[in-house]
């Protein structure tokens, strides 16, 4: 079983890749691409940082950790309005090849005893400790200041460490050439993917596109907001109601909470 998170093993871990990543060009700044650097995009991710561009992700507030509460009390079976409003905002072809990316799935649950059903979607869950980010060799997987977990693309090797690690089958690695990509979600043939909780949408005031057309289709059961603050609607919500963190002997602290499941 995972063990609690520990905050001076997880700053040594860090420091570990810092120096590894920094050992591997002699002391310099690897080049990964014209203007891109490893450095800038590590530092980018910390606001505050040495050297970090202050205009960087401006989201990436350290005081806040976006989450997502899930009602399956209101997700109805056979519904995939999140699914596709994912597809849409972020370039993704629906397909049903089991190698094509999907960042986030229907699940379909059944009680064995009573013979209930429930149905939920599943993405990253956006971990405070997230096994995928430990494994990377490279650090592409990474956690934001603001708890959401992402993949640079720039440094991503493909190698799928992160794909094994998660407990949740949240990652996709992309096979196929891509088309027609979306400004604001850069994509890459060779990568690992996953739920982003649209940080771009984020990053200008706005919320995950699954959470909005669930809200205007009249379902409401997907709640978006700041876990660290209890005068929220989520935090409320989450204080009034039981909810359940999948695999939660894991002890990953999940950003991704619902409610309904017994």
């Amino acid at each position: 079983m995972k063990q609690p998170p520990d905050t001076g093993a997880s700053q040594g871990l860090s420091g570990r890749r810092a120096f590894l990543g920094l050992a591997a060009v002699g002391g310099g700044a690897l080049l990964l691409a014209p203007g891109i650097q490893l450095l800038e995009v590590a530092q980018a991710a910390v606001p505050g940082a040495a050297g970090a561009n202050p205009g960087a992700n401006p989201g990436a507030n350290p005081g806040v950790r976006w989450g997502l509460l899930i009602d399956t009390n209101r997700c109805a079976p056979g519904c995939n309005d999140c699914v596709s409003a994912c597809n849409t905002e972020n370039g993704l072809s629906p397909s049903t090849s089991p190698t094509a990316p999907q960042w986030i799935r229907k699940v379909e649950i059944k009680e064995i005893k009573t013979g209930r059903m429930q149905s939920l979607p599943v993405m990253c869950q956006h971990c405070a400790d997230p096994p995928c980010v430990d494994v990377c060799p490279t650090g592409a997987s990474f956690k934001r200041a603001d708890g959401i977990v992402l993949v640079d693309k720039h440094t991503c090797i493909g190698c799928r460490y992160c794909v094994m690690a998660c407990p949740y089958k949240a990652r996709s690695f992309v096979h196929e050439p891509l088309t027609d990509q979306k400004p604001d979600v850069p994509r890459g043939k060779g990568c690992v993917e996953g739920c982003t909780l649209c940080v771009h949408r984020i990053d200008r005031g706005d919320g995950p596109a699954c959470v909005e057309a669930c809200t205007k289709a009249g379902h409401g059961a997907m709640l978006f907001g700041d876990l660290n603050d209890p005068d929220s609607e989520i935090s409320r919500r989450i204080r009034q109601v039981s909810t359940t963190q999948l695999r939660a002997d894991l002890r990953l602290d999940l950003g991704v909470r619902y409610e309904g499941l017994n």
